[in-house]
């Protein structure tokens, strides 16, 4: 056993790969290692691991009837009796019963006899911004991906890229219900990209910033609320901006606030500001859109101003589970954009002509990354 012991644990280390994985598909060791006490934890670990990744798509689906049904949010207040919320979702105990089981195993909810209530995770699934309405608008994205070997060849007409047209830049075709749509469910999600963002960046030196597709504003609120002398622009379509009028007026910042409407894609930037915001934009264009939009920024900038870019971003040289797993497929659905990582995006910053490129560390790489460079005086 000892022998065996020091022969597994240089196995990874030392062995060639292909010796390793002959070694590894063979029935009697992998009998062995999940005997042997020094491999066998590591084979259940890894086993379940494995199991998990193929089981994700059931675990998907529960979360997406979850929110479907508001179950998240009917459990705020407190423990609920299981069949109380089966009779309100309008679903058969039986099977609500083995909806809340499947909950309560990816950890959203807790039961206790024949209540349940929600765990720590599923508190924050009903609170935090975005997350709900994000899952709710998964469903076209499912679709696309139900034929994953199709979907990678390129022989699929996805979804998701019918639902947001803006992105093949047809801004007439969005209709107001679109945009609306759009634009709440973006404002939602850049609450936790502007928190993230404003960790790794500081606006000290601008003193005005012109947010390029800031959608209703609500980076810019951020922004704004933490620098309170700072002036704001906001420049998007035609039928996204003028939303953001009502927020900035709550929010007490109207005169300090300016919104322009336009497409980056049919006309110059706006000049006057001396920092601009591109936040969840790159992701959705191609890089020759993103090559004209970096041209327009360097531009549009005084010498000294500053460009910021916050989005997921790849891995990279090592591959990001929640980024490469998941945004580069989503954008990929999208059909216009894809999900770069930090390398590459200061690679076009620098091409545009910036430099003082910063790559900043993501503090949750599902949130964003960031990547800012100056304009050289």
């Amino acid at each position: 056993m000892a022998d065996g012991a020091q022969f597994s644990s240089g196995l990874t280390a030392t062995a060639p790969k292909g010796l390793r994985n002959r070694l590894m598909a063979s029935d009697r060791f992998q009998t062995w290692a999940a005997r042997f006490p020094f491999t066998r934890a590591l084979v259940r670990r890894e086993g379940q691991a494995l199991f998990d990744v193929m089981a994700g798509f059931c675990h998907s689906q529960i979360l997406m009837a979850l929110a479907e049904l508001n179950v998240p949010e009917a459990l705020l207040a407190g423990p609920r009796p299981i069949a109380d919320l089966a009779q309100e979702a309008h679903v058969p105990e039986d099977r609500f019963d083995i909806l809340m089981r499947g909950g309560a195993a990816i950890g959203m909810l807790k039961l206790r006899g024949k209540q349940v209530q929600l765990t720590r995770q599923g508190a924050a699934f009903a609170t935090v911004p975005g997350l709900s309405a994000m899952v709710r608008h998964h469903r076209a994205f499912y679709r696309d991906l139900e034929n994953p070997v199709a979907f990678f060849r390129g022989e699929t007409t996805t979804e998701l890229a019918e639902v947001w047209p803006y992105v093949f830049g047809n801004a007439t075709a969005i209709d107001a219900t679109t945009a609306a749509a759009y634009s709440d469910l973006m404002a939602q999600s850049q609450r936790l990209v502007a928190q993230d963002t404003l960790r790794m960046v500081r606006f000290d030196d601008v003193h005005t910033l012109m947010d390029v597709g800031g959608g209703t504003g609500a980076f810019l609120e951020a922004v704004g609320t933490s620098y309170p002398d700072l002036s704001l622009r906001l420049f998007d379509l035609p039928t996204v901006a003028p939303a953001a009028r009502d927020r900035f007026e709550a929010a007490g910042m109207t005169h300090r606030s300016e919104i322009v409407t336009g497409s980056f894609r049919d006309q110059d930037l706006p000049t006057g500001a001396n920092g601009i915001s591109l936040v969840r934009v790159l992701y959705d264009h191609s890089d020759t859109t993103v090559r004209d939009l970096l041209a327009k920024a360097f531009a549009a900038l005084p010498k000294g101003g500053r460009i910021i870019i916050s989005e997921p971003m790849s891995g990279g040289d090592v591959p990001d589970r929640a980024t490469d797993a998941y945004f580069a497929l989503y954008t990929m659905a999208m059909r216009t954009g894809r999900t770069r990582s930090a390398q590459e995006i200061s690679a076009l910053l620098v091409e545009a002509g910036f430099d003082q490129v910063a790559m900043k560390r993501p503090l949750r790489s599902y949130v964003t990354g960031v990547v800012s460079a100056i304009k050289p005086k």
